[in-house]
């Protein structure tokens, strides 16, 4: 089947180890299935792959196909949004907590593929009024952001709201949803073009990166890191907090603990979600009709130039690729 893979780690230069090419059809294990993708998702977390960055000490194995968000039907032809988190057999409760967790296209065989295989439990079926375009890009961003506001941020409707880094496929996300669930949402961008788009998804105020806001807010969700660290400390309200979600400008940063304690912040670190937030983020957004930003939409033969634009920031919103069906059999 056809695949977009790596075939090796490489660090300084990430797309020197994507491949695109014939891959084997995956086995199916007991109480997996095997789902024909339809549409799959780009992600930051695949550059970091082609890296061959994981936070696991076992580290990755290559070659490996890479993608962790997508959409498709099942042999029965049930259409499925696909729960990207795996752990231990035996864990209960929020995934996210579970010491053994990975994702697909990690371990497991991701799927930028016609062909992907995954645990039962994992293929959701998709509420009615979401379509799969839509649904393939929830899994990894969109379930992050889920978490960060409705879980990790203390936010109650009302509530204001800061996103940082406004163009990105966790921050449309952040924006739709922190609207549609009545928070008053102010996001940051560095371009005129991530402002513009900030503005269109629903932010009520919008800012250049680093500009002083009118007020201090109740939470900021960060996933810039380094660039927009010290902005989010000091616009966020006593007794406010920052929530965590990424570093896409680096993940190192400086702390002073004086008005940490002062002005009683409190700092979250966010990933993902359990599975059931993501059946409830697909309910939400069904009753709510959300309609998730993309930014484009390619067939998988042309992922090279979307891992390019995505290396070099050129990406608003959501990359999605189209899988065809032709030369495969079914």
């Amino acid at each position: 089947m056809f695949a977009v893979y790596a075939d090796h780690p490489s660090p300084q230069d990430p797309l020197a180890a994507l491949r695109l090419g014939e891959r084997p059809d995956p086995d199916i294990p007991d109480g997996w299935v095997r789902v024909r993708m339809t549409h799959a998702s780009l992600n930051r977390h695949d550059l970091f792959t082609l890296r061959g960055i994981t936070a696991h000490p076992r580290g990755l194995a290559f070659p490996l196909i890479l993608g962790n968000d997508g959409a498709g039907l099942l042999d029965d032809g049930t259409p499925v949004a696909l729960y990207p988190m795996l752990g231990s057999p035996g864990w209960r409760g929020d995934e996210t907590l579970d010491p053994e967790w990975s994702i697909l296209g990690e371990f497991a065989q991701g799927v930028f593929s016609r062909f992907a295989a995954v645990p039962r439990r994992n293929a959701v079926p998709l509420p009615e009024g979401l379509s799969p375009l839509h649904a393939s890009v929830l899994g990894t961003a969109w379930l992050t952001a889920w978490k960060a506001l409705f879980h990790a941020s203390g936010l109650r409707p009302g509530g204001t709201l800061l996103v940082q880094g406004a163009s990105g496929g966790m921050s449309t996300a952040l924006i739709q949803l922190g609207r549609a669930a009545g928070f008053e949402v102010f996001a940051t961008s560095r371009h005129p073009v991530g402002r513009e788009l900030a503005e269109k998804l629903g932010a009520h105020r919008v800012f250049a990166s680093g500009e002083p806001l009118p007020r201090k807010v109740q939470a900021v969700v960060d996933n810039v890191g380094a660039a927009t660290w010290e902005h989010s400390l000091e616009w966020v309200e006593r007794g406010g907090t920052v929530v965590v979600t990424g570093g896409t400008s680096g993940m190192k940063v400086s702390l002073d603990l004086l008005p940490l304690i002062a002005r009683q912040i409190t700092l979250r670190g966010s990933i993902m979600g359990s599975l059931e937030d993501f059946r409830a983020m697909m309910r939400f957004l069904a009753a709510n009709r959300v309609t998730p930003e993309i930014g484009r939409v390619l067939p998988l033969e042309r992922a090279e130039e979307a891992f390019r634009d995505m290396e070099q920031g050129r990406t608003h919103g959501k990359t999605v690729f189209t899988i065809r069906a032709t030369g495969d059999v079914a």
